[in-house]
């Protein structure tokens, strides 16, 4: 089986350009096949048709598509919220923008990107306007990489399926970038009604915060033994997750979020960090599906389990603002 593709929305906005480009330079990193996709109802409409293949036609000469060994075009007939995430059964990863044409200009995220995010089969990027408040711009008004390169990732302590950590650690390496573990809990821990009086604080919170470390090391040991070469910093924290992860995407070219997805009955829905996080980054977003991974090197679209290589223990202690001890490690920005 051959290597999938990176796979791209495209309907002639800026922000589907700024997808584009963003997708151009993840296929090249991987390196992978790029499929440019245009989404739209045509019912044997002949002017619905031509107005699709001018969409694509018009992004055939771009300048960072040249280099790119294999580029695929593709105009779909149908609905983009229901066609869209379909697509992600047929790549390693999907990438949009947070808003496409149509729809109010003003809301932060469309609702595309929102389908997606949830229930896409492969990780999906959502790549921000660069109106969004903090975000640093050059000239050209449009978003500027941060000074060192950077991946942050948001790891949940207590999840049993760390979902996105393989993926952070993999596009890590692609860029030559540090990993930035955040995760954040709460305290005091929520405790049920029926146990307001036992006596449930036998910890205090430095050695809650002590055990999340190790939780924290224990879940990352694999895939710094896969990654000797990332340097990783861990952030650790009792305070709102989402926030951390907005205020470090200032500092960031990627952020890596887990779906954990809500089962509703009118639906699949995004858990809430991720869905805070979509909505407010100023950097790109992705947002890896929490049961398993597609292979983070895009082979032959293998999935990757959450552990790689079994469970490693602990390479070093974790606290507030630490860095996992090993090889790269340097204090937490």
């Amino acid at each position: 089986m051959g290597t999938l593709p990176v796979i791209v929305g495209a309907d002639g906005s800026p922000d589907s350009e700024r997808a584009v480009r963003w997708a151009a330079q993840a296929a090249r990193r991987r390196p992978a096949p790029l499929r440019i996709v245009h989404v739209g109802p045509r019912g044997g409409d002949a002017r619905a048709a031509a107005a699709s293949d001018a969409v694509l036609a018009g992004l055939r000469d771009r300048p960072y598509l040249a280099d790119l060994p294999e580029v695929e075009f593709h105009g779909l007939d149908g609905s983009a919220d229901a066609q869209l995430p379909a697509l992600g059964d047929e790549g390693q990863l999907l990438v949009l923008g947070s808003r496409g044409r149509g729809g109010f200009a003003s809301l932060l995220l469309g609702s595309n990107g929102l389908a997606c995010a949830a229930r896409s089969a492969c990780p999906v990027v959502v790549v921000p306007r660069p109106d969004r408040p903090g975000t640093r711009r050059g000239p050209d008004g449009e978003a500027v990489a941060p000074q060192e390169a950077r991946v942050t990732l948001g790891l949940d302590a207590g999840a049993d399926e760390p979902a996105g950590v393989g993926f952070a650690f993999a596009e890590a390496a692609r860029r030559g970038a540090r990993l930035s573990v955040v995760s954040g809990y709460t305290w005091p821990m929520p405790v049920p009604p029926a146990y307001e009086f036992a006596a449930v604080y036998e910890s205090t919170q430095g050695e809650y915060e002590d055990a999340l470390g190790l939780r924290l090391a224990d879940v990352l040991a694999p895939y710094r033994a896969r990654y000797p070469d990332v340097p990783v910093t861990v952030r650790l924290r009792a305070e709102d997750a989402a926030g951390q992860l907005v205020a470090a995407s200032e500092e960031s070219d990627l952020v890596v979020v887990a779906r954990h997805r809500r089962r509703l009955p009118i639906g699949p829905r995004l858990g809430s960090v991720a869905h805070a996080v979509l909505l407010h980054a100023v950097c790109p977003v992705a947002v890896v599906p929490e049961t398993a991974e597609r292979d983070a090197e895009g082979a032959g679209g293998a999935h990757e389990a959450a552990g790689p290589g079994g469970t490693a223990g602990p390479e070093g202690g974790t606290g507030a603002d630490g860095a996992l001890g090993g090889p790269g490690a340097a204090p937490a920005a």
